[in-house]
């Protein structure tokens, strides 16, 4: 059933079930012209009409079967005509002719699979301070409390469902991985529309930089090349712009004849009405070398697919008629380089390298800038994105703190604490002090996938029952999986939050060291993340400000160092389309202490309204030994 939203003016249909995509890809194969002789003399518009009939249906084609949300459509009318009701009183307007949107894409492939699963046990092996596989036994013990969050989309929910498989050491498909461990929060992992203003402000001037090939005047302290507008932005960035479009267009030529000569192949082969079972590529952990070795693009692309893919970006880049750039496209354009440049180099297209080197080169310069030309642009934009991130990141902190102040305050409220076993300490640690955590939605964001409640319920093992060493052992983790602009948006947070006035003259949560690697470092690429993690020391009091401190760590993701080696010698590109995850770097210096009233200060004004946290130290805490080891790890990766 269509269902039609709105008036005339906002009227709109969505085909989503596998009924209305079957029966959108029968009408489509009888509508795709068959090759003939004399195919010259069709004209412009009636084969670039016939190019995107046979690009609809190989999209829907694809996979060989309709599943998941990777497809969708939307039928948008455009011209309307009047006609007399059935009852004969008055006319009704009915929609003669439709834009159609079809949207697709999104699948994790193989490599990212494989690289979410190692990046796992990654995590579970080195980023547990003297746990390594023990991690495994906590967790069985429910002494590991994990909770990880997603943001809707499929790629990014399955990218977690994947980290935790190879966090947990967990068998089978990602399917029900996902469905028992991995929570959609749109709200706090999805929305960039706080910013899209700003956004929009920042890409301008970025495009005037760009063009003029001149980077903005701006105060720039010694030693501290990222305050100027448009830094990293490069000089001869104007010439660059014309090389890119000249070498996408001699791709997208090349692309062009794979596609048509796929063309011709299909049409001789199959009939209209024959049922098309493309590779069932779409849940593959390895690379198809059966469609490697016939010279097929790799995963389930088409090369129809490939070829729209590389036009809309010639088209969109670059208008001829008006001999204009749209430079929010270089992104775009490198990331499709650099796709097929990791898993499509067997098909040999000339360019290729220097297309990827001429695009890096600009999109080095874009894509930091992107999220504000400047560093108080940065912390404004950053702010408004990654404000209910940063906010849900704090209370997990807060939560964490105040439950070992309950748990401290309530054992010294014994008659003679001294004569308290060991075993009833233990049961007031895990029964009469766990509670839910969660967090008040902000007045102005009330729209959340669990509009009942942000609880988490909290599953603890008993003592009295328990066969381990150490009951009271626990660990926290919080992960979050998110998109590129989240982690640049925190990032920016935790770089420059110093810069607001109400903080003058307080120090950078980040080192220099720190803040020039972050400088240069332009790309955040597929599984980057930043880590947050909160130690308890217990040899000091409960009030004193240093019994907790974070500890920051960040990772650029994927090491595409490969690729930039490569050039034209394909043996420097990794067999298995993957790339190693780069090592964590700290955020600090090394023996430093920043404690959690520290950054708490520095980060509060720029998360979720303060009416909405917890208060920032517990009230009435008393000096009581409790040994105890908490972690807290926020770690916010992409694609």
């Amino acid at each position: 059933m269509l269902k039609y939203n709105g008036g005339k003016a906002h009227a709109e249909a969505k085909l989503k079930s596998a009924l209305q995509l079957q029966d959108l890809l029968d009408a489509t194969r009888i509508l795709v012209p068959r090759a003939r002789s004399g195919r010259e003399s069709d004209s412009d518009a009636e084969v670039e009409h016939a190019e995107k009939l046979r690009q609809v249906r190989a999209v829907l084609e694809e996979g060989g079967y309709f599943s998941g949300i990777y497809r969708k459509v939307q039928l948008k009318p455009s011209n309307w005509v009047c006609i007399p009701k059935s009852s004969g009183q008055g006319e009704e307007q009915l929609p003669i002719e439709a834009l159609m949107i079809l949207k697709y894409g999104g699948v994790l492939t193989h490599a990212g699979r494989k690289q979410a699963e190692e990046l796992g046990r990654y995590f579970r092996n080195n980023m547990y301070p003297s746990e390594g596989p023990g991690l495994l036994r906590l967790h069985s013990t429910y002494r590991h409390d994990l909770k990880i969050y997603s943001s809707d989309e499929g790629r990014v929910q399955m990218s977690a469902a994947a980290f935790a498989k190879g966090l947990l050491d967990l068998e089978g498909e990602l399917t029900p991985i996902l469905v028992s461990l991995v929570s959609k929060d749109s709200s706090m992992l999805d929305g960039l529309e706080d910013g899209t203003i700003d956004i929009n402000e920042a890409k301008a001037l970025l495009h005037d930089i760009i063009v003029s090939s001149k980077v903005a005047n701006g105060s720039k302290p010694a030693g501290y090349p990222w305050m100027v507008d448009g830094a990293g932005v490069p000089t001869n960035a104007a010439q660059l712009l014309t090389d890119l479009a000249k070498l996408t267009k001699e791709i997208t030529a090349q692309v062009k004849l794979l596609s048509d000569e796929e063309n011709e192949v299909a049409t001789d082969s199959d009939s209209p009405n024959q049922p098309y079972d493309q590779a069932k590529a779409l849940w593959r952990t390895a690379i198809d070398m059966d469609r490697i070795a016939a010279g097929l693009p790799c995963g389930s692309e088409s090369f129809l697919l490939m070829f729209a893919r590389w036009k809309k970006l010639e088209r969109d880049f670059y208008n001829g008629r008006k001999k204009r750039f749209d430079t929010t496209q270089i992104p775009d354009i490198y990331d499709s380089c650099k796709y097929d440049l990791l898993h499509n180099s067997h098909l040999n297209l000339n360019g290729l390298h220097d297309l990827f080197k001429v695009s890096k080169l600009l999109a080095d310069g874009v894509i930091p800038n992107e999220y504000g030309i400047n560093p108080k642009q940065k912390l404004k934009i950053g702010s408004k994105i990654a404000r209910r991130l940063l906010g849900k990141i704090l209370i997990d902190l807060h939560n964490t703190r105040r439950e070992i102040a309950a748990i401290a305050a309530e054992s010294i409220t014994c008659h003679d604490p001294k004569i308290v076993s060991s075993i009833k300490q233990k049961e007031r640690c895990y029964y009469g002090n766990v509670r839910n955590e969660g967090f008040e939605r902000s007045s102005t964001d009330q729209k959340s996938v669990d509009q009942d409640s942000h609880k988490e319920t909290k599953y603890c093992l008993d003592p009295k029952y328990a066969n381990v060493v150490e009951p009271e052992r626990r660990v926290r983790t919080r992960l979050y999986f998110t998109s590129e602009s989240h982690i640049h948006s925190l990032m920016n947070v935790l770089r420059y939050c110093y810069l607001d006035e109400s903080l003058n003259g307080e120090e950078s949560l980040i080192c220099k060291n720190s803040l020039d690697s972050l400088f240069k470092t332009k790309e955040l690429d597929y599984m980057s993340y930043i880590v947050l993690r909160m130690f308890e020391n217990t040899e000091v009091p409960l009030e004193d400000p240093k019994r907790f401190r974070i500890e920051m760590t960040f990772s650029r993701g994927a090491d595409i160092s490969c690729l930039e080696s490569a050039h034209d010698n394909d043996s420097f590109l990794p067999d298995d389309h993957t790339v190693p995850i780069m090592e964590p770097e700290r955020l600090q210096e090394a023996g430093s202490y920043l404690t959690l009233d520290e950054f708490d200060k520095m980060t509060r004004l720029f998360a979720m309204p303060a009416e909405d946290f917890p208060p920032a130290t517990p009230s009435q805490c008393l000096s009581v030994r409790f040994c105890r080891d908490i972690e807290l790890k926020g770690a916010r990766l992409q694609h």
